[in-house]
């Protein structure tokens, strides 16, 4: 079994797992795929998340690679309103946003030795030391999902998966793929190692 790297990416050919890596060497792949099978069906994923990646494959390879998207490091801003310059210390890395609390939360932030900046940095730190492991189970158990949605959603056994899934029932899961086409199974194992499943 091919072991993925959560950082790179995985395509499928229908129910076959074509290739697993960088985004460059996969979308390569899966374009010598479509150039030889008439109707070929490539889907590719970014194993974090389980997202798709759209690629358009028209043209020669390196004409694919070159209309690659970008890998995105920053989480991409929603909302549509301009917003105005911000106050901060840029160079630290620090960047000025709008913060909405409740009167009490500034009464007690005004009790507070450091100041709001400084004790609500820190207050964020600790929640984020707090949730690691949290946060890693809750992001491999919307990953596997959101894959096993897209990939296997009308196969049998699929409910019980996702339940189990959520339980974190390790037997009862493998017990619910083990039907499964192999590449299909094999992946939604691997995404779901760091789902938390309970001793």
């Amino acid at each position: 079994m091919q072991k993925i790297s959560l950082q790179g990416y995985t395509a499928f050919h229908g129910q076959q797992r074509i290739a697993s890596g960088e985004l460059a060497n996969v979308a390569q792949s899966a374009k010598e795929v479509i150039d030889r099978v008439e109707h070929a069906s490539i889907l590719i994923f970014d194993n974090a998340t389980s997202r798709q990646v759209e690629i358009d494959f028209r043209g020669t390879a390196d004409e694919v690679l070159q209309r690659l998207p970008p890998l995105l490091t920053e989480p991409v801003a929603q909302s549509t309103e301009v917003e105005e310059p911000r106050v901060g210390r840029p160079k630290l890395g620090v960047i000025a946003r709008e913060v909405t609390l409740l009167p009490r939360h500034w009464e007690w932030l005004a009790t507070q030795p450091a100041s709001a900046s400084v004790t609500l940095r820190k207050l964020v730190e600790d929640a984020r030391r707090n949730s690691v492991a949290h946060d890693r189970e809750r992001l491999a158990q919307e990953a596997t999902n959101r894959f096993m949605m897209i990939m296997a959603g009308n196969f049998p056994g699929f409910e019980e998966a996702s339940r189990a899934l959520y339980r974190k029932d390790k037997a009862k899961f493998e017990q619910s793929i083990a039907d499964w086409p192999v590449d299909i199974r094999d992946h939604v194992n691997q995404l779901a190692a760091d789902a938390g499943w309970e001793a």
